[in-house]
């Protein structure tokens, strides 16, 4: 199965957009989403575009909570978003995945060799081993930081591949 993964929307439709299309190109099964969808702490924005585009695949999305995520603007979801994280089977490992602002690289819960950690959060792709775990991030989708592009990974198959909003691989790693 094929997932598409992205983090840090905050509340921008252009991107947002951009990524409903990057999930229809790749031919996603499924979308991981790991917070910070509406808010985009300007007071202003397009939050209902961005939720109806969200909720046109509802079906498909399995979403964490972030720090930006407002109960007000979670009731405009038509998806869960309960939980701070989600531990999902990936092969013959625990991908482990959160929005960043509770658990990350050093705060992270109990986790086995090999496991991998996913979160968002700080704006900007890595990829990296720390001590025994994999440390991912897939970056922002409308906000990145540190001179990194929008973006999202693909997850199929053991592979994971980071990808611009305009359909560039930059990053892969394979299990």
């Amino acid at each position: 199965m094929k997932w598409l993964i992205a983090s840090d929307i905050h509340g921008n439709a252009q991107w947002c957009g951009k990524l409903m299309e990057a999930f229809e190109k790749e031919k996603a099964e499924r979308m991981l989403l790991l917070g910070d969808y509406l808010y985009n702490g300007m007071g202003q924005g397009s939050k209902q575009a961005v939720a109806d585009m969200l909720n046109a695949h509802k079906e498909a999305i399995a979403a964490v909570r972030g720090n930006c995520d407002s109960d007000e603007d979670l009731a405009m979801l038509d998806f869960a978003v309960d939980e701070d994280y989600l531990v999902l089977p990936v092969g013959h490992v625990r991908l482990f995945a959160t929005h960043g602002h509770k658990y990350d690289a050093i705060h992270r819960p109990p986790m086995d060799k090999g496991d991998i950690l996913l979160q968002g959060h700080t704006h900007v792709p890595a990829t990296r081993r720390y001590l025994s775990i994999l440390h991912f991030n897939p970056g922002s989708v409308s906000l990145p930081k540190w001179g990194s592009e929008r973006g999202y990974m693909t997850m199929e198959d053991g592979l994971f591949r980071w990808v611009t909003l305009e359909g560039e691989e930059y990053r892969r790693y394979e299990l």
